[in-house]
């Protein structure tokens, strides 16, 4: 295979000349402010809802707390929400009274800063600013070669995040995949903490299956911060949390472990993950009604223990092809969906996140790449400040692919560079390039140092991608996307090891027991 920087450029480029400058140009490295995409860009010019459609389903949902509310809180949380002004009625039932709702919106954080290791990784959550990442529980890696599924194991989920800590364009780390060969689950939390922890310095997200197992993970995460006041300045995990099970119902342990981690000063992913057409309604505008509605019974919630505690708005309503009864994680209504639920955390002034990047394809192939390709642009242009699952996630969640996070880092380059849009100014829109070019000069632009200038700031280029002529390409040996994928993916972890310390690592590794190498 011929070297990737030079498949980036367009054969007419290189028979003009100048090649070896321009290639040069782009090998250099750019400072984070005047690279072409980077995280936490502004979005928001996709807007699916009117400014009526999005009233309207602000009051639908507040009519549904009232009316309908949520049940099955644990004891903690009624005592908590009651004390703040919610109502149980006879039914069980906790509801919501409209003033309690915008008392609670009044204090909620804003703003929020999700921290990482790695200062350079703080994700700013505020306005439209986007950041895409990884999320998901998925079951099985996909080995795009052989066409298996195969267990996840601890190693994979470690491999992982090694991956997504060299991967420019994903921004964050959330658990993706069950540790299937750890059978223990209070040793499974500790190995997916660890295995996210060891693999990448930016900001991770992760989740308890037991209230009982929160303790031993934030004395892990006490010893990798250098103690519980460094956490608690910097807290580096945020905890994605199922609080309520749609439609309309409390998680009792998952609201257990909620409590918790916020007194401990955990961020919060308060996440609500009806399916449309299942567990949550067919219309796609009251699917987010009642998402909206779940996540701001969980505002009071958070607020009711901790005013002002960091948590995000995690609508997070999936699709049903309604044919089946399926999941469609991949499909327009999917895209639609997730936009609206953005404009909906706009409407609160709240930091909010959602899926996109789901593929229902069981492998990286051209299904997923439109699948893909589509819902992670729209959530982009939406102004989603959290774009989970955006890589790696196929069979509408149930598998994971390593190679499919080196792909997704190129398409999330160009989903980001739709994001940022085109620059209008004095500059970009000054005739003297066009005059020295076409009044004397040499009829083209491949040499001007406007172009020179702009082909590192103003253009992205893929790292796999292949921008070949055909001819380049036969004589290249036909080089396969696929093939560039596993051999970026083996580079980088043939060089990427451990970013614990090497003294903490056997601290914890002889207090826990660590499953992967």
């Amino acid at each position: 295979m011929s070297d990737l920087g030079e498949t980036c450029e367009p054969s007419r480029a290189r028979r003009s000349g100048g090649r070896q400058a321009r290639v040069a140009l782009r090998s250099a490295p750019l400072a984070d402010d005047v690279r072409p995409v980077r995280a936490g860009m502004p979005g928001g010019q996709y807007k699916p809802l009117s400014e009526v459609a999005v009233a309207q389903i602000h009051a639908a949902a507040l009519d549904a707390l009232e009316e309908i509310g949520l049940s099955q809180a644990p004891p903690s949380g009624v005592e908590v929400m009651t004390a703040a002004g919610a109502i149980q009625g006879d039914d069980g039932r906790l509801r919501f009274p409209r003033a309690l709702v915008e008392d609670m919106l009044a204090v909620a954080a804003r703003d929020i800063t999700l921290h990482a290791r790695d200062p350079r990784h703080h994700l700013q959550l505020s306005g439209t600013n986007v950041h895409y990442g990884t999320a998901g529980a998925a079951v099985h890696i996909v080995d795009p070669v052989t066409l298996d599924y195969r267990e996840s194991t601890a190693q994979d989920l470690y491999d992982a995040a090694r991956l997504v800590d060299n991967l420019d364009n994903i921004h964050f780390y959330q658990r993706t995949m069950v540790c299937r060969d750890v059978v223990d689950n209070r040793e499974m939390d500790l190995n997916t903490l660890y295995a996210c922890l060891s693999g990448t310095k930016k900001h991770v997200g992760t989740s308890f299956s037991d209230p009982a197992h929160v303790a031993d993970c934030f004395e892990m995460l006490h010893m990798v911060a250098g103690s519980e006041e460094a956490w608690l300045e910097q807290p580096f995990v945020s905890n994605s949390n199922c609080f309520v099970v749609p439609p309309m119902k409390f998680a009792e342990e998952s609201c257990i472990t909620m409590e918790d981690c916020i007194r401990r000063g955990m961020p919060m992913l308060l996440l609500s993950a009806g399916q449309a057409g299942a567990t949550a309604p067919a219309p796609i505008a009251l699917t987010i009604v009642q998402a909206v509605a779940e996540c701001l019974a969980g505002v009071v919630y958070v607020n009711a223990i901790k005013p002002g505690a960091p948590a995000i708005f995690g609508t997070w309503p999936f699709v049903s092809d309604l044919r089946t009864g399926a999941m469609s994680g991949g499909s327009a209504e999917q895209a639609l969906l997730t936009a609206g639920c953005a404009q909906m955390h706009h409407f609160y002034g709240l930091p909010g996140g959602a899926a996109s990047g789901i593929s229902d394809s069981k492998l990286p192939d051209m299904q997923a790449g439109w699948e893909q390709g589509i819902t992670n642009a729209l959530a982009g242009l939406a102004g989603l400040n959290m774009c989970y699952e955006a890589v790696g996630m196929h069979a509408s969640l149930l598998g994971f692919c390593l190679e499919s996070l080196v792909l997704g880092d190129d398409l999330l380059g160009q989903a980001m560079r739709l994001v940022r849009g085109i620059d209008v100014t004095p500059d970009s829109t000054s005739l003297d390039a066009m005059k020295q070019v076409c009044l004397g000069g040499p009829g083209h632009y491949l040499g001007s140092d406007q172009t020179l200038k702009l082909m590192q700031t103003e253009y992205i280029y893929p790292n796999v991608a292949n921008r070949m002529s055909p001819k380049e390409w036969n004589e290249a040996g036909k080089p396969l996307l696929l093939d560039a994928a596993i051999a970026r993916k083996n580079q980088i972890l043939a060089q990427a090891g451990s970013v614990i310390d090497p003294e903490l690592d056997r601290a914890i590794r002889g207090k826990f027991n660590i499953y992967f190498r």
